[in-house]
């Protein structure tokens, strides 16, 4: 079984900013409106290759995922490398996504908060740039929502991101991480 999280903050005045980029490449994926609510999480059911999956939008607020992410996490005994994180990126630019494992939260509270329930940082993460604005204070930038330009680039990346969660769940990190992260590359 596999576990695969988008990181976001609830509710309609989040909804397109930089933060939510994780709940909107897992709607985008899951392809569903049919989503439950379970342990301060909304969640699917999927099967691809007859294995089950779960994606989940933790309802927590960005700082506390890892509570929702736990829950999910020890009561379907899932393993560490079958965890996947989707998390916004400040130090990548817009267009620009790495696969990531066994890395430090790089101060993204949704990930220190995940980091800190599971005690460990040993599970895959894929990392979506949004760039940053140094003029504008961080928090007011990731709570920012994204310019038509930024929508459009995303808009087009979404197949790539669907491919990529795929991977993931058929192959796991490191052939995943081996395809991907050369590829990203070529988007200069």
């Amino acid at each position: 079984m596999k576990l695969i999280v988008g990181l976001g903050n609830p509710g309609k005045s989040y909804e397109n900013t930089r933060h939510n980029i994780g709940f909107m490449i897992i709607d985008h994926f899951a392809n569903t409106t049919n989503w439950k609510n379970k342990w301060s999480a909304l969640y699917t059911e999927i099967i691809i290759n007859n294995e089950k999956v779960l994606l989940i939008k933790p309802q927590t607020f960005m700082n506390l995922s890892g509570n929702a992410l736990i829950e999910f996490a020890n009561f379907y005994k899932i393993n560490l490398e079958d965890i996947l994180v989707i998390q916004d990126d400040l130090d990548l630019e817009v267009g620009k996504y790495r696969l990531k494992i066994n890395s430090s939260s790089g101060g993204h509270n949704g990930i220190k908060s995940i980091i800190e329930r599971l005690g460990s940082n040993s599970f895959a993460r894929l990392k979506i740039g949004i760039s940053n604005n140094k003029r504008i204070d961080t928090k007011d930038y990731v709570l920012g929502k994204f310019t038509k330009e930024e929508t459009k680039i995303f808009e087009e990346l979404y197949p790539t991101f669907d491919e990529i969660i795929t991977s993931f769940i058929t192959n796991g990190i490191d052939k995943t991480m081996n395809k991907y992260n050369t590829r990203s590359n070529h988007h200069e």
